[in-house]
């Protein structure tokens, strides 16, 4: 299990991106996307570093990294349309490191941004999205879903809205598993603990080790 992270550049078209990449043992890796850019959302937000933290235990290969024009990175804000490109991107350089991006997780911004990838990562088979900010962006034109497709939100989130996440989450995929967490708004504030555990118990059991 990787227990620490090193900060890494790609490249994504003209730009160079920041990342922190956990190597894990095996071939499964994520790509983890923050919140919104124009308000404060980058690699070191706290949900962000937990989802991280989540499958560095499971195993994978983590990459968490700041789309364009956020931190290090090289760019500017391009309205989830660059920021697609940036996600490709940050799966193309872990495939370059011999990983399989297995699994892809987005919070708020960066949910919304995964679910429009047009086209999809072909080896990605699993899609976690906490609190896709349904009442915030529209999540219409959504591109082809993997097989697996895990939601959280909590119940007083108001910008993802459980009611609401019923509703559009089953048009997306039919199957989907959504948990919603009591007491939780949409900034998991004391709630990291909790998350992170749902996570272990959702995510684990359909983890297939490649090592």
């Amino acid at each position: 299990m990787a227990i620490f992270e090193d900060t890494i550049g790609f490249a994504s078209g003209p730009w160079r991106l920041e990342g922190r990449l956990g190597l894990g043992a095996g071939r499964d890796a994520v790509v983890i996307s923050h919140p919104h850019p124009l308000y404060g959302g980058d690699l070191d937000n706290p949900v962000v570093e937990a989802l991280a933290s989540v499958y560095r235990q499971l195993g994978y290969t983590t990459l968490r990294f700041n789309f364009r024009g956020v931190g290090a990175s090289e760019g500017v804000y391009d309205d989830g349309r660059g920021e697609q490109d940036d996600l490709r991107a940050a799966a193309a350089y872990l495939a370059g490191l011999g990983k399989t991006v297995s699994d892809l997780a987005g919070y708020s911004f960066g949910a919304w941004v995964q679910v429009h990838l047009n086209p999809s990562i072909a080896t990605v088979r699993r899609q976690l999205l906490v609190a896709p900010p349904v009442a915030y962006l529209a999540f219409d034109a959504i591109a082809e879903l993997p097989p697996q497709l895990v939601v959280v939100t909590g119940d007083q989130d108001r910008i993802a809205p459980a009611a609401l996440l019923r509703e559009q989450a089953h048009r997306w995929r039919p199957e989907v598993r959504l948990h919603v967490l009591p007491g939780v708004d949409h900034f998991y504030s004391g709630a990291l603990q909790r998350l992170a555990a749902l996570l272990l118990s959702e995510l684990a059991p359909d983890r297939v080790d490649r090592a």
